[in-house]
């Protein structure tokens, strides 16, 4: 069998990734393949590989390319209670495994929630508490801005470190967290389908509050509005930036590169509307054609396993491809010894919230992202009004994928 995941080749995470694969060789006695294809090439590749009607046997991809996938015809339906362990799973796991339609189409294999990297060294030094609101976290990061909190005599920091690009979509996977937690959504359910609700009145509020990062106390980095991720990691490493919302993949290599000393991991504080962050991971995709189905599904049954999760959480290997674990048997934090650990996990199980199951969500992350943008780039544009086009252009979407309430 032919195995696919989204990790550049040679990398630690691809290691992880082969090992996972021969210790399902030797446990099931079925040949497997590793292929790792880097994220800057893997839809394309993809792509061929539809056109030659030759689809790897298993692809592991992220959770919010679910309905792209289904929408192509690419991934075939997975019966949840015939997997073997499906109860062990986690029902959050499982829930970014499902489709518009309601079946399933992946096996759960890694989750994550985000939470706040905070320069404690920083907060100390300015005298600051720990922020409970969305509305003290803005002010912590303008005591970052401005109050020179490494003491180096020069105005040189940035509060909030923020992804703000519009490339994949990536100001809307940092801004959901704040958004739900504010009360606003970018698509409600309405009848049998969804609907826009990026321009109601708690959704404009929040992205008020957004645009005025950018614009009015100007907290984030500079570069903010183009920065990929790529880029954020090495301003918050890098002592440039004190406040990064991210993933807890992030924390080896923060580890390393600031010094575990230098850095606390808290839960993103509730905003008015309560506690919310985003969740996502990856799922085990059984690819459609494939001439061995029954490996396929022994394959995502080994890997959501507490074997299979284990292989994946890198401990042995220093590759993480499992950074939460979707099998509720595994203990991640105590498996790392690392309690920092757990604070993502408790914000996974107890607000982690997944995108909307749409036809295809990643579209209109994109759409989204692409309005997001236009406000905190162009700082004298109406947010009621920009939300307002942009819910029209959701809407458009909506009726394109036949899924508008």
């Amino acid at each position: 069998m032919e195995v696919w995941i989204r990790q550049d080749a040679g990398s630690p995470a691809a290691e992880s990734a082969e090992a996972l694969t021969k210790a399902f060789t030797k446990e099931s006695g079925i040949e497997a393949k590793l292929v790792a294809v880097g994220a800057t090439d893997f839809e394309t590749k993809l792509q061929q590989r539809t056109a030659q009607k030759d689809l790897p046997d298993i692809v592991i991809n992220d959770t919010g390319q679910l309905g792209n996938m289904v929408t192509q015809g690419l991934v075939r339906e997975v019966d949840r209670e015939g997997v073997a362990g499906s109860g062990d799973i986690a029902d959050r796991a499982w829930e970014a495994a499902q489709g518009y339609d309601g079946k399933f189409y992946g096996v759960p294999f890694n989750s994550q929630a985000f939470a706040l990297l905070i320069r404690k060294d920083w907060r100390e030094r300015v005298g600051a508490d720990l922020p409970t609101s969305w509305d003290e976290l803005t002010d912590l990061a303008v005591t970052f801005t401005k109050e020179d909190p490494d003491g180096n005599g020069k105005d040189d920091t940035a509060g909030m470190v923020v992804p703000g690009t519009t490339t994949r979509g990536y100001l809307t996977w940092w801004f959901s967290t704040m958004l739900w937690s504010e009360g606003g959504d970018f698509v409600k359910q309405q009848g049998d389908g969804y609907a826009a609700a990026i321009d109601e009145p708690a959704s404009v509020k929040a992205v008020e509050k957004l645009q005025a990062m950018f614009c009015d106390s100007k907290v984030v980095q500079p570069g903010a509005s183009t920065a990929d991720s790529a880029t954020t990691h090495t301003v918050f490493e890098s002592g440039r930036g004190g406040i990064y919302l991210t993933g807890p993949y992030m924390l080896p290599r923060f580890d390393g590169s600031l010094g575990k000393d230098k850095y606390e991991v808290v839960a993103a504080p509730p905003g008015t509307g309560g506690s919310a962050a985003l969740a996502e991971g990856e799922n085990v995709y059984l690819m459609a054609g494939s001439g061995n189905e029954s490996g396929q599904q022994k394959f995502a049954e080994f890997a959501a396993s507490p074997a299979g999760q284990k292989i994946g959480m890198g401990i042995d290997n220093g590759g993480v491809i499992v950074r939460l674990p979707v099998n509720t048997k595994v203990d991640g934090a105590a498996e790392r010894k690392d309690p920092r650990w757990d604070v993502f996990q408790k914000v996974y199980d107890d607000a982690g919230r997944n995108a909307a199951a749409l036809p295809n969500w990643s579209t209109i992350r994109q759409i989204s992202s692409e309005g997001l943008n236009g406000v905190v780039s162009e700082c004298s544009r109406d947010v009621g009004r920009a939300m307002g086009e942009l819910a029209g252009e959701i809407d458009t979407e909506l009726e394109k994928q036949e899924a508008k309430g």
